[in-house]
């Protein structure tokens, strides 16, 4: 009887848990795959779009007055209407105008030329007009130096003392005390995203322009710095205190892009990679992982426990049994880690009804065939096909041949045939032959000089960034922190919302309504820009050098990348790719061309009829790939997702139906199955299996059994220490000022040169150097004669 009353006190709760877990998931089981093609960004409307916050709506219309006033004196027609001589003059009359020393003066030019990229949107009667007089006058304006003139101004307003000390006398920093960057920047990123894409009606002299243009994006502009490491210290400025008023969300995606235009795409980073390996003598690689994730189809989630149960409890007088209860998913929370008392209680309501077995679920109708063939070939490290010999040697000879790949003297057959498997499929990455290289310059330092640094973008970049690069990761991990929708607010966090918060606050539930809109879709563009900026920079850096990739990656992980991707993941990851923080009415250029429909709160909820948020399955992707970069083949880091608990994180985002995302949210899972113990495995058997499925195969990697030396604990502070050493000895051989090793360099050992040496005394020292002097020469006995011997 008491057993009878405790079950039924336990029902309400049980029925709200699962009531929970059925709203976090979803319906997951009814849910599509999502058509999300992955690309560098989005279309170009949207990209530049979600440039402008709502909130900046009424400055389009000043813009526009600023260029009318201006151009009417010097043309009777209109700017569309007018000849190419005309136009080029008053450009060039713009430009010289933006040099004079009165601010507001100067800012009314500059709004002029930022009415010029929008467009001329108010003599545009249609999008596409719009879109035509936008790359016309971004092509015009680069040939006549605007470009060059604006990153000028842009430098000189980032040094601007009076703003932001005005800031930062402000309680609450506002929208108004960012304007004059805000329309710099504006200009910038429209010329670098209209520059960026590839128009296939450009004629060949455009062409040419848009290859010049990229070229010189990643060339010191002005003074000795190119336009993104100006951005970055934008970017150091604002998160140290002193900037508050920078608006962040455009100088990330100005970074952002810039980094794109200058550098390349992910595409052109296959091509370039494949040139290099050719260079090298290793053969090319034939897959490509975006063409890959095409082909494949995303894993479906079973049903979640709730659903099943739910399906169950409402059918009274059958009898059922333990079988209908359906073993729990690798991928639903609550229930799994042998959680006996809820599991109990599910089969002892279960076993109280009766129930016929549920139907098997109908197949989809539009599921493609599954391939009889694994999506990727499998690879081998050379590494690995050493420990297979060197372990069958002393098996079944008891000697070691150390560097000997082809002797296989007594052993027996099997283990020739494995011999010639491994090798089939040895894989030698460009890592491999870049640190072997690197090895050799070290021990033979004379006969192995440092080869000519090639010049490329990348390689700019690097040396320009590498000596405030731990400083520029702290920043943006900060500034990604504060913008995860996880994040609670702290008084003492950076605040990334001053350049979407008016001056004045809604007063009505309409203008709070857009404004929560606003914000939300402003944090989203962040976390989007900055996830892609530095999984750019990673690719780009390993392309590169393996050590600039690894320099890179061991700051981001002592500035804890590692604990926040997984906080950030660490929510109700459907809710999040399916956002709708968008109101389309508002977004431009729809707000500026043609009649605007009245703003109501249906328009404000409606949003746009896609099933997901682009941005942010992008934001998703694009962390999990950082994640899957630093901790790839590093077990000190990998036990840091094991420390962290990331594998019910992680499997959570498996909930999402995107074949590219559960991909490399199942690498993470796999580089950490054999540290989770066999229960674990034993009870994620579907997981396991999806990996086997969808992810790629290292012969002779027992990762689904766990071998014991491979889980021991070791060092792993030695292992991050040996890599450092590695990192900053190839920094300081490289783009260090002396640009030599301080071991080669000669040493001076004339007595009368080196005691004639100037040598600055610290200020501290010359204050107590009395006791000094007590300490180390009058208490302490010296023989002279040693000294003078030696």
């Amino acid at each position: 009887m008491e057993a009878g009353v405790g079950r039924g006190r336990g029902l309400p709760k049980l029925r709200e848990l699962l009531r929970r877990q059925r709203r976090d998931s979803e319906t997951l089981s009814e849910s599509p795959d999502l058509e999300f093609v992955y690309d560098d960004a989005d279309k170009y409307t949207i990209e530049v779009a979600e440039l402008y916050s709502y909130t900046e709506e009424p400055e389009f219309a000043l813009d526009c007055r600023n260029f009318e006033e201006s151009f009417k004196n010097h043309a009777k027609k209109r700017w569309t209407e007018c000849d190419v001589a005309t136009r080029r003059t008053h450009i060039m009359r713009i430009l010289n105008a933006i040099e004079v020393s009165d601010r507001q003066k100067r800012m009314v030019e500059v709004r002029s030329l930022l009415y010029l990229v929008q467009g001329v949107f108010a003599e545009c009667d249609h999008e596409e007009d719009q879109l035509y007089w936008t790359r016309y006058n971004v092509f015009l304006l680069y040939e006549c130096g605007a470009f060059t003139a604006l990153a000028e101004l842009l430098n000189m307003e980032m040094e601007n003392g009076v703003a932001a000390s005005s800031a930062l006398r402000k309680p609450a920093v506002s929208l108004a005390d960012s304007t004059d960057l805000r329309v710099i920047l504006n200009i910038l990123y429209i010329m670098i995203e209209t520059m960026r894409f590839d128009d296939e009606n450009d004629s060949d002299e455009r062409r040419v322009v848009r290859d010049a243009f990229k070229q010189e994006l990643g060339q010191p502009m002005y003074g000795e710095e190119t336009l993104a490491i100006t951005l970055f210290n934008m970017v150091t400025k604002f998160c140290s205190g002193s900037a508050p008023h920078f608006p962040m969300k455009k100088v990330l995606l100005l970074l952002w892009k810039t980094v794109l235009t200058s550098l390349g795409s992910l595409d052109e980073v296959h091509k370039w990679k494949n040139q290099k390996r050719a260079n090298a003598d290793l053969p090319p690689l034939t897959e490509d992982t975006h063409e890959v994730c095409k082909s494949m189809r995303a894993a479906s989630p079973p049903a979640s426990a709730a659903d099943l149960i739910e399906q169950q409890l409402p059918k009274r007088n059958m009898r059922g049994s333990k079988k209908n209860l359906i073993k729990q998913s690798s991928l639903d929370d609550p229930f799994e880690n042998g959680d006996d008392e809820i599991t109990k209680e599910i089969e002892a309501m279960i076993g109280q009804e009766e129930d016929d077995r549920l139907p098997p679920p109908s197949p989809r109708p539009d599921t493609p065939v599954a391939s009889k063939r694994l999506p990727w070939t499998p690879k081998v490290r050379q590494r690995d096909l050493e420990s297979f010999l060197e372990y069958s040697r002393a098996k079944f000879v008891g000697l070691q041949i150390p560097g000997d790949l082809n002797s296989l003297a007594g052993l027996p057959q099997p283990i020739h045939e494995g011999v010639k498997v491994l090798k089939q499929h040895l894989y030698t990455s460009l890592a491999e032959v870049q640190i072997k290289r690197e090895e050799e310059i070290t021990k033979n330092p004379l006969s192995r000089p440092e080869t000519e640094l090639p010049n490329t973008a990348s390689e700019i970049l690097y040396q320009a960034m590498w000596n405030n690069l731990p400083q520029y990761m702290i920043a943006l991990l900060k500034i990604l922190l504060a913008a995860a929708p996880t994040s609670k607010a702290k008084t003492d966090s950076i605040n990334i919302l001053a350049d979407v918060l008016p001056e004045e606050m809604p007063t009505t539930v309409l203008q709070s309504m857009k404004l929560g809109i606003d914000v939300n879709r402003h944090k989203e563009v962040i976390v989007k820009a900055i996830s892609g900026l530095l999984l750019l920079l990673l690719k780009h850096f390993k392309l590169s050098h393996i050590y600039q990739f690894e320099y890179m990656s061991q700051h981001l992980v002592f500035a804890n990348c590692i604990p926040l991707v997984l906080k950030f993941f660490n929510q109700n990851i459907m809710s999040y790719v399916s956002a709708k923080n968008n109101v389309p009415v508002l977004d431009y250029p729809n707000f500026v061309i043609g009649e605007q429909p009245e703003l109501t709160a249906e328009n404000l909820e409606s949003g746009d009829e896609q099933q997901f948020c682009w941005r942010n399955i992008f934001s998703c992707i694009n962390l999990l790939r950082i994640l899957n970069k630093l901790t790839k083949w590093k077990h000190s880091r990998t036990m840091m997702l094991v420390v962290f608990k990331s594998a019910p994180i992680l499997k959570r985002a498996l909930k999402v139906k995107h074949a590219m995302m559960q991909l490399y949210v199942l690498k993470l899972l796999k580089m950490q199955t054999k540290y989770l113990g066999r229960q674990w495995r034993k009870s994620n058997m579907k997981t396991m299996s999806a990996i086997y499925q969808k992810v790629r195969h290292r012969l002779n990697d027992d990762w689904a059994y766990g071998n014991d030396m491979d889980a021991r604990p070791w060092d792993f502070q030695a292992e991050e220490c040996a890599l450092r050493a590695c990192v900053d000895h190839f920094n300081n051989r490289r783009y260090s000022s002396n640009g030599s090793d301080p071991e080669l360099k000669p040493v001076d050992n004339c007595l009368t040169s080196v005691l004639g040496q100037y040598i600055e005394l610290a200020p501290e020292f010359k204050d107590n150097y009395e006791k000094w002097i007590e300490r180390e020469v009058f208490t302490t006995q010296i023989d002279w004669d040693q000294v003078l011997k030696h």
